[in-house]
């Protein structure tokens, strides 16, 4: 579906991602040579990622800059499940910084843009420990490769279009197949997988399922207190709030009340908008429509950085149909 918003055929492959506004490079096994995830300036091989170490207070604002230097403190995905991806975890920032020595951990949301049937499979995702699963249980599951078994340790959720998950770290998740979302996270790519092949036969190495800390102490990133289906939707299903101004609405997907760590709207203008400097930067990415951004014209696929020390942002729709994108914002300061 990441191939069709762009316009080509559409066809499904084994590379599921866009990264937006990214100054994180990927850690894949067997691509080392290859530097993924960056995102570049139009037209160019300059790198956000250089042009925010260089003007950190600037892009980033003062108050960031101070708190976070040059990290933008936040990346963005597309992300379009052709088949169910391998169950895994990722670290809190306390684990993180005891197994990684890093700053970041990767606690994430999802928001569903659109869900697909494949093979006759409602889309779904898999989303933390049932009651009394333990780490010597999950383990052995792990070790016999139990797929069954690891899968029925997790609650299964069907999804649709609008629905919207935080899955913080430590909690064991997977995204089913026929999903398609955005992910906002917290800029790491540490991800702890516990299946060494995919669905679809495709072996895992073993550095991207224990990512250097080894099979022993990958189990220290998952946190072991499961829940009843109901508790575990109370606590990770987000209920996004809409705002409707004059000319546009504007709905908070991932807001203060559910996190400080990074926040996310879906706007649509129907004829225009107008955006104050609050001295914080943030990413568009346009999902459907056309207009104009700054008097810039701007289409389906157009991806934008908004620098912190940008006056005014102002958005017009020259179409009949609704100019939607999204909006993701960096942590609270």
């Amino acid at each position: 579906m990441i191939s069709k918003l762009h316009g080509e055929t559409g066809e499904d492959s084994h590379f599921p991602e866009e990264w937006l506004m990214s100054t994180v490079s990927a850690r894949n096994s067997g691509r080392e040579h290859i530097v993924e995830g960056l995102s570049l300036v139009a037209d160019s091989d300059i790198s956000l990622a250089e042009l925010v170490k260089k003007y950190p207070a600037e892009l980033l604002g003062e108050r960031h800059a101070d708190k976070y230097g040059a990290n933008l403190g936040v990346l963005v995905k597309l992300l379009d499940a052709a088949e169910r991806l391998t169950l895994q975890v990722h670290p809190t920032r306390e684990c993180a910084k005891r197994l990684f020595d890093s700053e970041f951990g990767k606690t994430e949301c999802w928001y569903i843009v659109e869900e697909r049937e494949i093979n006759g499979e409602k889309p779904c995702i898999y989303i933390g420990f049932k009651e009394n699963v333990t780490r010597e249980h999950w383990k052995r599951c792990f070790d016999e490769q139990n797929i069954p078994a690891m899968l029925d340790c997790l609650h299964r959720v069907e999804v649709r279009t609008g629905d919207a998950f935080i899955i913080r770290g430590g909690v064991p998740h997977g995204i089913g197949a026929g999903c398609f979302l955005v992910e906002i996270q917290e800029p790491t790519d540490y991800t702890v997988r516990t299946e060494r092949v995919t669905p679809s036969g495709l072996a895992v190495a073993d550095f991207m399922c224990h990512q250097g800390l080894g099979f022993n102490k990958m189990f220290d990133c998952f946190e072991y207190d499961g829940a009843s289906l109901e508790d575990t939707l109370s606590h990770y299903r987000v209920e996004p709030i809409c705002e409707k101004m004059d000319g546009y609405t504007v709905e908070h997907i991932i807001y203060p009340h559910i996190t400080d760590m990074f926040a996310l709207d879906m706007v649509t203008i129907d004829t225009y908008a107008s955006f104050d400097k609050d001295d914080r930067f943030y990413g568009i990415y346009v999902m459907s429509g056309s207009g104009t951004l700054n008097g810039m014209h701007i289409k389906t696929c157009d991806h934008y950085f908004i620098p912190a020390n940008c006056e005014k942002i102002k958005v017009t729709n020259n179409q009949k149909e609704p100019l939607k994108f999204i909006r993701c914002f960096g942590p609270e300061q």
